[in-house]
């Protein structure tokens, strides 16, 4: 059987509509899990957010409302190093 250029050209027009629904396909698939991480990221701020601030009405039947703060801040920096930590733990 004789291929001619034709049929070459067709054959690889044909392959590069393919590979563009895949593209297509793997970009939506990113996108919606990129929505995800960062709904996933604005949740658990809120929930670390909500967490200090329990922390600090705990700590407020304890101590004056400065010295709450204060100690607030060490912990928000604690938890903040601890943070940086593990992702250059993870990025090495």
């Amino acid at each position: 059987m004789k291929t001619t250029i034709s049929d070459l050209v067709i054959a690889f027009l044909d392959l590069l509509e393919a590979e563009g629904r895949q593209l297509r396909q793997s970009a939506m698939d990113l996108g919606l899990s990129l929505g995800v991480v960062v709904l996933a990221m604005v949740v658990g701020g809120v929930a670390v957010g909500f967490f200090l601030w329990g922390v600090y009405q705990m700590l407020l039947t304890w101590f004056t409302p400065p010295v709450t703060a204060f100690l607030m801040s060490l912990l928000a920096l604690v938890l903040a190093l601890v943070l940086l930590g593990i992702a250059r733990w993870l990025n090495r």
